[in-house]
């Protein structure tokens, strides 16, 4: 459901102290990823220790093993002591990114006050498609912080991690691509971990996810966008009353199960508009329409432009995620 449209990687080799400002993903998006509706923002800390904060929320310790993520495109820092005033605002941080995208920069990146203490941690900038519904990166936190565990075996995560810095460091045929399957691959690993962190009684579309009926149905809606479903079909399957499944439904997932299908239908038609040659009124029958009048006045409902514009998007869709 993330489909990620390009990769941005460099590894950060910093001595005590050190600090940076990270404006919003829309400050920076057309300089790294050009094509991108979304820009996510993650960190893996390969070494030594530091805090992240982003407005309003309180600053986040993060250790050795720790990933951070910044899915909706807020502003950020990274800091070796909380409070401490960064080394590069967010003005330095943005003429920093376009000599990287311009090759200008090296892929380890070196800056600090040259103490004894050091922190490593890897950058990874991911383009990806956010609209016209994207439930994945909604579900997210403003900071998604997920921590190596304990003293448990090195797992998937971590080998992906040490390929993607293997090839990064490469110059080879083929290195894009390669990065950019190996990113998509560490999110999902990342998703995954927050997934199986939530606590029960959590709500949000990821714990719908987890609920035996509403996982079913989610799952339904998805591989099935243009069966015409009803609720009392979607009850019988799911095994529950359709009060039960409404009620259910609304409280994790946020919307009734018919309006979420409607969304559904459109962030798949939306994928096709401007993935494909397919015509408004084929797109239309894919996703569950039987006139492209009524398709049409559905996708403008929900994107707020026709299926004929969809297909040129504006050079600029960056921004966080509504809800």
């Amino acid at each position: 459901m993330v489909k990620l449209t390009g990769a941005l990687f460099f590894l950060v080799d910093a001595t005590f102290p050190w600090g940076i400002e990270v404006p919003r993903a829309d400050r920076f998006a057309a300089i790294i990823l050009p094509r991108a509706q979304h820009v996510v923002s993650y960190h893996i800390v390969l070494q030594g220790a530091g805090w992240a904060s982003i407005p309003n929320v309180a600053s986040t310790r993060f250790n050795a093993g720790d990933i951070l993520v910044f899915p909706h495109g807020d502003p950020y820092s990274m800091l070796s002591g909380p409070g401490q005033s960064p080394e590069y605002d967010g003005e330095a941080t943005v003429r920093f990114f376009h000599d990287m995208a311009a090759g200008k920069l090296p892929f380890v990146v070196e800056e600090g006050g040259g103490g004894a203490e050091r922190t490593q941690f890897v950058c990874g900038y991911l383009g990806c498609d956010i609209r016209p519904f994207n439930p994945v990166l909604s579900a997210l936190p403003s900071l998604l912080h997920v921590k190596r565990p304990g003293a448990a075996p090195e797992g998937l995560l971590e080998r992906l991690v040490e390929l993607t810095l293997a090839e990064a460091r490469t110059h080879r045929v083929g290195g894009d691509s390669i990065r950019l399957r190996l990113s998509e691959l560490m999110f999902v690993e990342v998703v995954r971990r927050y997934f199986e962190s939530l606590p029960e009684g959590q709500t949000g579309w990821l714990s719908g996810l987890r609920d035996p009926a509403i996982g079913r149905v989610l799952a339904m809606l998805h591989e099935r966008p243009a069966r015409p479903w009803t609720l009392h079909e979607l009850a019988e399957q799911a095994g529950v009353s359709r009060a039960v499944l409404a009620e259910r439904f609304a409280h994790l997932v946020g919307c009734p199960p018919m309006q979420y299908l409607t969304l559904w239908r459109m962030q798949v038609a939306a994928r096709l508009l401007a993935d494909s040659a397919m015509k408004v009124t084929a797109t239309a029958h894919e996703v569950g329409y039987e006139s492209e009048a009524a398709f049409s006045r559905a996708f403008k409902k929900v994107t707020g432009v026709s299926p004929a514009k969809w297909r040129k998007p504006p050079a600029s869709g960056i921004g966080r995620l509504p809800g």
